[in-house]
Protein backbone atom coordinates (compact mmCIF):
# COMPACT_ATOMS: atom_id res chain seq x y z
CA UNK A 1 0.00 0.00 0.00
CA UNK A 2 2.59 2.39 0.85
CA UNK A 3 4.31 1.79 -2.53
CA UNK A 4 0.86 2.73 -4.58
CA UNK A 5 0.97 6.15 -2.31
CA UNK A 6 4.70 6.84 -3.58
CA UNK A 7 3.36 6.78 -6.94
CA UNK A 8 0.36 8.90 -6.17
CA UNK A 9 2.62 11.45 -4.18
CA UNK A 10 5.23 11.59 -7.48
CA UNK A 11 2.46 12.29 -10.46
CA UNK A 12 -0.11 14.04 -7.73
CA UNK A 13 2.04 15.42 -4.83
CA UNK A 14 -0.82 18.06 -4.55
CA UNK A 15 -3.39 15.57 -4.15
CA UNK A 16 -2.01 13.83 -1.36
CA UNK A 17 -1.95 17.11 0.30
CA UNK A 18 -5.31 18.31 -0.25
CA UNK A 19 -6.63 14.96 1.07
CA UNK A 20 -4.40 14.82 4.21
CA UNK A 21 -5.24 18.42 5.31
CA UNK A 22 -9.36 17.97 4.70
CA UNK A 23 -9.13 14.97 6.63
CA UNK A 24 -7.66 16.22 9.64
CA UNK A 25 -10.09 19.06 9.62
CA UNK A 26 -12.61 16.18 9.96
CA UNK A 27 -10.62 14.79 12.79
CA UNK A 28 -9.94 18.00 15.04
CA UNK A 29 -13.83 19.01 14.70
CA UNK A 30 -14.91 15.49 15.19
CA UNK A 31 -12.48 16.13 18.80
CA UNK A 32 -13.31 19.28 19.23
CA UNK A 33 -16.85 19.83 18.15
CA UNK A 34 -19.08 22.06 18.59
CA UNK A 35 -15.74 24.29 17.83
CA UNK A 36 -15.68 27.64 16.12
CA UNK A 37 -13.41 28.22 13.58
CA UNK A 38 -10.55 30.52 15.05
CA UNK A 39 -10.42 27.69 17.91
CA UNK A 40 -9.84 24.82 15.33
CA UNK A 41 -7.23 27.18 12.98
CA UNK A 42 -5.31 27.42 16.34
CA UNK A 43 -5.25 23.61 17.64
CA UNK A 44 -4.25 22.91 13.80
CA UNK A 45 -1.96 25.42 14.04
CA UNK A 46 -2.96 27.06 10.30
CA UNK A 47 -4.17 30.02 9.41
CA UNK A 48 -8.09 31.12 9.53
CA UNK A 49 -8.03 31.78 6.18
CA UNK A 50 -7.09 28.42 4.85
CA UNK A 51 -9.45 27.28 7.40
CA UNK A 52 -12.02 29.11 5.93
CA UNK A 53 -11.69 27.50 2.33
CA UNK A 54 -11.56 24.42 3.04
CA UNK A 55 -14.36 24.01 5.77
CA UNK A 56 -16.44 25.66 3.34
CA UNK A 57 -15.43 23.15 0.74
CA UNK A 58 -16.65 20.28 3.20
CA UNK A 59 -19.88 22.34 4.08
CA UNK A 60 -20.81 22.25 0.59
CA UNK A 61 -20.16 18.76 0.58
CA UNK A 62 -22.37 18.23 3.36
CA UNK A 63 -19.91 16.63 5.75
CA UNK A 64 -19.50 19.51 8.08
CA UNK A 65 -22.50 22.21 9.25
CA UNK A 66 -22.12 25.27 11.43
CA UNK A 67 -24.39 26.76 14.29
CA UNK A 68 -24.00 29.61 16.82
CA UNK A 69 -22.27 26.85 19.21
CA UNK A 70 -19.30 25.68 16.80
CA UNK A 71 -18.64 23.45 13.44
CA UNK A 72 -19.87 19.60 13.84
CA UNK A 73 -19.48 16.95 11.24
CA UNK A 74 -23.19 15.59 9.87
CA UNK A 75 -24.12 12.21 9.47
CA UNK A 76 -22.55 12.36 5.89
CA UNK A 77 -18.78 13.88 7.63
CA UNK A 78 -18.44 11.00 10.12
CA UNK A 79 -18.93 8.49 7.85
CA UNK A 80 -16.15 9.72 5.66
CA UNK A 81 -14.30 10.40 8.47
CA UNK A 82 -14.51 6.64 9.40
CA UNK A 83 -13.81 5.64 6.35
CA UNK A 84 -11.28 7.33 5.13
CA UNK A 85 -9.34 6.75 8.71
CA UNK A 86 -7.62 3.20 7.91
CA UNK A 87 -6.43 4.17 5.08
CA UNK A 88 -5.05 7.48 6.62
CA UNK A 89 -3.61 5.98 9.40
CA UNK A 90 -1.23 3.94 6.59
CA UNK A 91 -0.72 7.25 4.63
CA UNK A 92 0.47 8.86 7.41
CA UNK A 93 2.75 6.42 8.35
CA UNK A 94 1.12 5.73 12.03
CA UNK A 95 1.74 1.55 11.91
CA UNK A 96 5.26 1.93 11.34
CA UNK A 97 5.48 4.71 14.53
CA UNK A 98 3.80 1.60 16.67
CA UNK A 99 6.77 -0.24 15.36
CA UNK A 100 9.18 2.08 16.33
CA UNK A 101 7.70 3.19 19.63
CA UNK A 102 7.46 -0.62 20.82
CA UNK A 103 10.85 -0.82 19.81
CA UNK A 104 12.23 2.11 21.93
CA UNK A 105 10.01 1.00 24.49
CA UNK A 106 10.80 -2.49 25.10
CA UNK A 107 7.50 -4.22 24.03
CA UNK A 108 5.82 -5.87 21.88
CA UNK A 109 3.33 -4.08 21.02
CA UNK A 110 1.75 0.06 20.70
CA UNK A 111 -1.32 1.06 19.24
CA UNK A 112 -0.85 4.65 18.65
CA UNK A 113 -4.75 6.88 18.53
CA UNK A 114 -4.39 10.09 16.45
CA UNK A 115 -4.46 13.60 18.50
CA UNK A 116 -3.26 14.42 21.80
CA UNK A 117 -5.52 14.31 24.95
CA UNK A 118 -4.01 17.03 26.52
CA UNK A 119 -5.74 19.42 23.84
CA UNK A 120 -8.60 17.45 23.42
CA UNK A 121 -10.16 14.96 26.20
CA UNK A 122 -12.13 12.93 23.05
CA UNK A 123 -8.98 11.44 22.28
CA UNK A 124 -9.45 9.42 25.43
CA UNK A 125 -12.56 8.23 24.04
CA UNK A 126 -10.83 6.95 21.02
CA UNK A 127 -8.21 5.37 23.47
CA UNK A 128 -11.28 3.69 25.09
CA UNK A 129 -12.52 2.28 21.61
CA UNK A 130 -9.24 1.43 20.37
CA UNK A 131 -9.06 -0.79 23.68
CA UNK A 132 -12.35 -2.10 23.44
CA UNK A 133 -11.87 -2.75 20.10
CA UNK A 134 -8.49 -4.35 20.56
CA UNK A 135 -9.91 -6.97 23.55
CA UNK A 136 -12.72 -7.70 21.22
CA UNK A 137 -9.87 -9.48 18.91
CA UNK A 138 -7.45 -10.67 21.70
CA UNK A 139 -9.05 -12.29 24.51
CA UNK A 140 -10.47 -15.65 23.98
CA UNK A 141 -13.83 -17.34 25.22
CA UNK A 142 -14.91 -18.45 28.16
CA UNK A 143 -14.87 -17.05 31.73
CA UNK A 144 -12.12 -14.36 31.76
CA UNK A 145 -11.30 -12.46 35.14
CA UNK A 146 -10.39 -8.64 34.24
CA UNK A 147 -8.35 -6.38 36.83
CA UNK A 148 -8.64 -2.49 36.43
CA UNK A 149 -7.18 0.29 37.97
CA UNK A 150 -8.64 3.66 38.77
CA UNK A 151 -7.59 6.93 37.85
CA UNK A 152 -9.18 10.01 35.24
CA UNK A 153 -8.10 7.80 31.90
CA UNK A 154 -9.76 4.67 33.09
CA UNK A 155 -12.47 6.32 34.54
CA UNK A 156 -13.05 7.54 30.95
CA UNK A 157 -12.35 4.92 28.70
CA UNK A 158 -15.06 2.82 30.83
CA UNK A 159 -17.60 4.83 28.77
CA UNK A 160 -16.11 3.24 25.76
CA UNK A 161 -16.85 -0.60 26.61
CA UNK A 162 -19.44 -2.27 24.54
CA UNK A 163 -21.42 -5.47 24.72
CA UNK A 164 -19.77 -7.03 21.98
CA UNK A 165 -16.95 -7.46 24.25
CA UNK A 166 -18.88 -10.07 26.55
CA UNK A 167 -20.14 -11.97 23.30
CA UNK A 168 -18.94 -15.27 23.94
CA UNK A 169 -16.83 -14.36 26.96
CA UNK A 170 -18.28 -14.22 30.44
CA UNK A 171 -16.38 -11.62 32.28
CA UNK A 172 -15.74 -10.26 35.73
CA UNK A 173 -14.18 -6.90 36.37
CA UNK A 174 -12.44 -6.47 39.90
CA UNK A 175 -10.51 -3.46 41.01
CA UNK A 176 -6.79 -4.34 40.73
CA UNK A 177 -5.76 -2.66 44.10
CA UNK A 178 -7.72 -0.97 46.75
CA UNK A 179 -9.10 2.54 46.53
CA UNK A 180 -6.63 5.68 47.29
CA UNK A 181 -9.26 7.77 48.82
CA UNK A 182 -9.87 9.77 45.68
CA UNK A 183 -13.28 11.01 44.27
CA UNK A 184 -15.52 7.63 44.39
CA UNK A 185 -16.23 8.06 40.40
CA UNK A 186 -12.30 7.25 39.77
CA UNK A 187 -11.40 4.90 42.03
CA UNK A 188 -10.90 1.58 40.66
CA UNK A 189 -13.86 0.05 42.24
CA UNK A 190 -16.39 2.58 40.68
CA UNK A 191 -14.65 1.91 37.37
CA UNK A 192 -15.11 -1.98 37.36
CA UNK A 193 -17.95 -1.24 38.26
CA UNK A 194 -18.68 0.43 35.16
CA UNK A 195 -17.04 -1.36 32.78
CA UNK A 196 -19.28 -4.32 34.05
CA UNK A 197 -22.72 -2.17 33.37
CA UNK A 198 -21.23 -1.11 29.92
CA UNK A 199 -19.87 -4.88 28.51
CA UNK A 200 -23.37 -6.54 30.46
CA UNK A 201 -20.89 -8.33 32.94
CA UNK A 202 -19.97 -9.10 36.65
CA UNK A 203 -18.07 -6.67 38.92
CA UNK A 204 -17.07 -7.62 42.39
CA UNK A 205 -15.67 -4.94 44.81
CA UNK A 206 -13.04 -4.58 47.11
CA UNK A 207 -13.31 -1.92 50.51
CA UNK A 208 -9.76 -1.97 51.60
CA UNK A 209 -7.85 1.30 50.80
CA UNK A 210 -4.09 0.73 49.92
CA UNK A 211 -2.14 2.55 52.39
CA UNK A 212 -3.23 1.96 55.37
CA UNK A 213 -0.81 0.02 57.97
CA UNK A 214 -0.34 -3.36 58.12
CA UNK A 215 -1.61 -3.55 61.30
CA UNK A 216 -5.33 -2.32 60.11
CA UNK A 217 -5.26 -4.29 57.12
CA UNK A 218 -4.34 -7.71 58.17
CA UNK A 219 -7.41 -8.97 60.20
CA UNK A 220 -9.34 -7.28 56.91
CA UNK A 221 -7.32 -10.00 54.77
CA UNK A 222 -9.28 -13.01 56.67
CA UNK A 223 -12.86 -12.00 55.62
CA UNK A 224 -14.27 -13.98 53.97
CA UNK A 225 -15.40 -11.57 51.13
CA UNK A 226 -12.29 -9.81 51.44
CA UNK A 227 -10.21 -13.13 50.53
CA UNK A 228 -12.35 -14.00 47.79
CA UNK A 229 -11.84 -11.08 45.78
CA UNK A 230 -7.87 -10.78 46.43
CA UNK A 231 -7.95 -14.53 45.01
CA UNK A 232 -10.33 -13.58 41.57
CA UNK A 233 -7.70 -10.43 41.58
CA UNK A 234 -4.36 -12.33 41.90
CA UNK A 235 -5.77 -14.91 39.26
CA UNK A 236 -6.83 -12.50 36.90
CA UNK A 237 -5.88 -13.18 32.96
CA UNK A 238 -6.59 -9.51 31.88
CA UNK A 239 -5.32 -6.14 33.61
CA UNK A 240 -5.67 -3.05 31.99
CA UNK A 241 -4.41 0.29 33.92
CA UNK A 242 -2.78 3.54 32.86
CA UNK A 243 -0.09 5.43 34.14
CA UNK A 244 0.32 8.50 35.88
CA UNK A 245 2.32 11.43 36.44
CA UNK A 246 3.82 11.13 39.71
CA UNK A 247 4.02 14.27 41.44
CA UNK A 248 0.09 14.59 40.17
CA UNK A 249 -0.29 10.61 41.30
CA UNK A 250 1.13 11.91 45.09
CA UNK A 251 -1.04 14.98 45.18
CA UNK A 252 -4.14 13.33 44.44
CA UNK A 253 -3.15 10.19 46.84
CA UNK A 254 -2.96 13.14 49.31
CA UNK A 255 0.92 12.21 50.39
CA UNK A 256 2.69 13.93 52.73
CA UNK A 257 4.68 17.02 52.26
CA UNK A 258 7.68 15.23 53.07
CA UNK A 259 7.12 12.36 50.36
CA UNK A 260 6.25 14.50 47.84
CA UNK A 261 9.56 16.79 48.34
CA UNK A 262 11.72 13.58 48.40
CA UNK A 263 10.09 13.02 44.79
CA UNK A 264 11.12 15.92 43.95
CA UNK A 265 14.69 15.73 45.23
CA UNK A 266 14.76 11.91 43.75
CA UNK A 267 13.27 13.35 40.28
CA UNK A 268 9.94 11.25 40.11
CA UNK A 269 8.31 11.05 36.66
CA UNK A 270 5.58 8.08 36.67
CA UNK A 271 3.62 5.67 38.81
CA UNK A 272 1.41 2.85 38.40
CA UNK A 273 0.50 0.02 40.89
CA UNK A 274 1.39 2.35 43.60
CA UNK A 275 5.00 2.67 42.78
CA UNK A 276 6.65 5.80 41.39
CA UNK A 277 9.78 5.68 39.55
CA UNK A 278 12.27 7.84 37.98
CA UNK A 279 12.85 8.94 34.30
CA UNK A 280 15.20 5.54 34.06
CA UNK A 281 12.68 3.37 35.91
CA UNK A 282 13.87 3.10 39.19
CA UNK A 283 12.04 2.60 42.00
CA UNK A 284 11.50 5.48 44.38
CA UNK A 285 8.60 4.65 46.57
CA UNK A 286 5.84 2.10 46.50
CA UNK A 287 2.66 1.84 48.62
CA UNK A 288 2.33 -0.92 50.81
CA UNK A 289 0.82 -4.03 48.64
CA UNK A 290 -3.08 -4.90 48.11
CA UNK A 291 -3.93 -6.28 45.16
CA UNK A 292 -1.64 -6.36 42.10
CA UNK A 293 1.78 -4.97 42.06
CA UNK A 294 4.10 -4.48 38.70
CA UNK A 295 5.69 -8.11 38.94
CA UNK A 296 2.11 -9.57 39.55
CA UNK A 297 1.84 -8.76 35.60
CA UNK A 298 4.43 -10.79 34.20
CA UNK A 299 2.26 -13.84 34.61
CA UNK A 300 -1.12 -12.32 33.31
CA UNK A 301 -1.76 -13.05 29.98
CA UNK A 302 -3.14 -9.85 28.77
CA UNK A 303 -1.68 -6.37 30.43
CA UNK A 304 -3.21 -3.67 28.10
CA UNK A 305 -1.63 0.15 29.86
CA UNK A 306 -3.50 3.16 28.26
CA UNK A 307 -2.76 6.32 28.61
CA UNK A 308 -2.10 9.82 26.30
CA UNK A 309 -0.78 13.11 25.94
CA UNK A 310 2.25 14.78 25.84
CA UNK A 311 2.21 15.45 29.32
CA UNK A 312 2.10 11.97 29.94
CA UNK A 313 5.04 11.24 27.50
CA UNK A 314 7.88 10.82 30.46
CA UNK A 315 6.02 8.47 32.70
CA UNK A 316 5.59 5.97 29.97
CA UNK A 317 8.57 6.00 29.15
CA UNK A 318 9.91 5.52 32.31
CA UNK A 319 7.27 2.80 33.46
CA UNK A 320 7.72 0.75 30.55
CA UNK A 321 11.49 0.05 31.59
CA UNK A 322 9.10 -2.66 34.00
CA UNK A 323 6.65 -3.22 32.14
CA UNK A 324 6.13 -7.01 31.08
CA UNK A 325 7.25 -7.53 27.83
CA UNK A 326 3.95 -9.20 26.00
CA UNK A 327 2.53 -5.40 27.33
CA UNK A 328 0.33 -3.53 25.00
CA UNK A 329 0.37 0.03 25.12
CA UNK A 330 -2.25 2.18 23.80
CA UNK A 331 -1.36 5.73 23.57
CA UNK A 332 -1.62 8.87 20.96
CA UNK A 333 0.50 10.90 18.92
CA UNK A 334 1.00 13.37 21.51
CA UNK A 335 2.80 10.89 23.97
CA UNK A 336 4.06 9.19 21.10
CA UNK A 337 6.03 11.60 19.29
CA UNK A 338 7.45 13.04 21.78
CA UNK A 339 9.09 9.50 22.66
CA UNK A 340 9.87 9.13 18.99
CA UNK A 341 11.86 12.21 18.56
CA UNK A 342 13.92 11.93 22.24
CA UNK A 343 12.11 14.89 23.88
CA UNK A 344 11.36 12.93 27.08
CA UNK A 345 14.86 12.28 27.94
Amino acid sequence: MHSEFAWIEAIAPDMLGVITKRYQILQFINWLAPVGRRTLADQMKISERVLRTETDFLRQQGLVESSKSGMILTGKGLDAFHGLEQLMNQLLGVKDDEKRLAKILGIDHCLIVPGDADQSSRVLDELGKTLNQTMQVLLPAGNLTVAVMGGTTMARIAQQMTFKLSSGRELTFVPARGGVGEAVDIQANSVAAAMASATGSKFRVLYIPENVSTETYQPLLKEPAVKEVLALIDNAQVVIHSVGDALVMAHRRQMSAQTIKMFTEHHAVAETFGTFYDELGNVIYKIPRIGLQIPDLNRMPYVFAVAGGRSKARAIRAYMHNAPKHSWLITDSGAANMILTGETR
